[in-house]
C-alpha cells in the first residue's frame, strides 16, 4: 500500500452534504429570539465551527445573551435531527469510495466539529458508518477545529504518525486544524468534489513523492 495508512474525513461537507442544514437549524433556533446569521457570514465566517462557539460569536459581534445559549444550543439540535432525518440519504459515490478504500487496506475514521449524536446519526443514514474504524466528535477533545487536538488524537488512536495520515477537509478552520496536526491535507472545493478518484489519486501523488525522495 505504500506511505499512507489511514484516511481521516471531515464530515459536513465531505462527505455528507450538511451545511445547509446547519445554517437552517441554527437560524431557525436564533429566530427565537431575533437574531440570524446571514449566509454570507455563514460562509465566510462560521462554517465548520461547533455552535458553541458560533453563539460565542454572536454574543460579541451581535449582542446575543449569553444566557441564551443553552436552550439556542438546545434548539439548534432538535432542528438538525429534523434536517438530518428528512434530508440525509445514502450517496453512491460516497459508499463506493469508503468501501473501496477500506478494500485496499486503508484505515478510514471521521473527525468532525458536531455532536457526537449528530454525527453518527448522519453518517448512519448516509450509509458510511460502517466503513470506518472509529468516529471523533467535538465532545471527544477540549479544544475543537481549528486546533490540531482532534487529528492529533485520531492518530494517537490509529498508532500511526502524521506521515502515514491523509486527512480530507473542505472548510478553512479545518483545514488548519489538519496542517497543523503535521498530516497530509487533502483540501477540497466540496461535497461534490469528494470521491475515489480525487482521494486516491491524492494518497498516490503522496506515496510516489515518499518513493522518489
Amino acid at each position: 500500500m505504500g506511505s499512507i495508512a489511514a484516511i481521516l474525513f471531515d464530515l459536513d461537507g465531505v462527505l455528507v452534504d450538511a451545511t445547509e442544514w446547519h445554517y437552517v437549524a441554527l437560524n431557525r433556533a436564533l429566530a427565537v429570539f431575533g437574531f440570524s446569521i446571514s449566509r454570507y457570514e455563514h460562509l465566510s465566517a462560521y462554517n465548520g465551527l461547533p455552535t458553541r462557539k458560533k453563539l460565542e460569536m454572536l454574543s460579541v459581534e451581535k449582542g446575543l445573551p449569553v444566557s441564551l445559549h443553552g436552550l439556542i444550543g438546545c434548539l439548534k439540535q432538535i432542528y438538525t435531527r429534523e434536517e438530518i432525518l428528512s434530508k440525509c440519504r445514502p450517496v453512491f459515490e460516497k459508499e463506493y469510495m469508503s468501501s473501496r478504500l477500506k478494500r485496499e487496506g486503508y484505515r478510514l475514521a471521521v473527525c468532525s466539529n458536531s455532536i457526537r449524536d449528530t454525527l453518527e446519526l448522519m453518517l448512519r443514514q448516509s450509509g458510511i458508518y460502517d466503513q470506518l474504524e472509529f468516529v471523533i466528535s467535538n465532545e471527544d477533545v477540549l479544544r475543537p477545529k481549528p486546533d490540531p487536538e482532534i487529528y492529533l488524537k485520531a492518530m494517537e488512536k490509529l498508532g500511526c504518525g502524521p506521515d502515514e495520515v491523509v486527512v480530507v477537509e473542505d472548510a478553512p478552520h479545518g483545514i488548519e486544524s489538519a496542517r497543523r496536526s503535521g498530516a497530509h491535507v487533502c483540501s477540497v472545493v466540496g461535497f461534490e468534489a469528494v470521491d475515489y478518484l480525487l482521494v486516491k489519486g491524492f494518497v498516490d501523488q503522496i506515496e510516489t513523492q515518499v518513493v522518489t525522495t
